[in-house]
């Protein structure tokens, strides 16, 4: 990711951010070959339910054997913070603006959706990943999967 996000955002609030986009982005097989996405979300969800635990099991392993406690904790410290690292790699990529050759498939499919009947906010500023996923999101509830052939 090489664009910065816009504007001034508080570390926690692109925590926050990530656990929006990660609910918000469209878990579909079909966006997996061009978007990281969905490995991120998914690898993010398993670690935030299986990391804390693990780390407490390896805390609790070596007090219990008398082993030693620093790389005990190292390895604690690092099992907590992937969840952490997940959720601020999607709030990052969920503030940065899209490309020129995905702003012209999310205009194309914002358009199929008006098609459709469907009524949209305008876009304010410059659309970022997160204005992708919730227009994906309203698109695979409300229009037919061809709109995925010209990604």
């Amino acid at each position: 990711m090489t664009s910065k996000p816009s504007g001034s955002v508080s570390w926690f609030q692109i925590f926050q951010r990530g656990q929006h986009y990660m609910k918000t982005w469209p878990a579909d097989k079909r966006l997996a070959p061009v978007f990281p996405e969905n490995r991120v979300a998914r690898a993010t969800r398993f670690s935030i339910t299986f990391m804390p635990p693990l780390a407490i099991f390896t805390l609790t392993w070596q007090i219990a054997l008398g082993g030693q406690l620093g790389p005990a904790i190292a390895t604690a410290l690092f099992a907590c913070s992937l969840p952490m690292q997940g959720l601020w790699w999607l709030g990052r990529r969920s503030l940065t603006p899209l490309p020129p050759t995905l702003l012209h498939w999310f205009h194309e499919v914002r358009q199929r959706l008006t098609e459709a009947g469907q009524a949209l906010a305008p876009v304010e500023g410059t659309p970022t990943y997160q204005t992708l996923a919730d227009v994906l999101k309203r698109a695979f509830k409300q229009l037919d999967k061809t709109f995925l052939d010209d990604l």
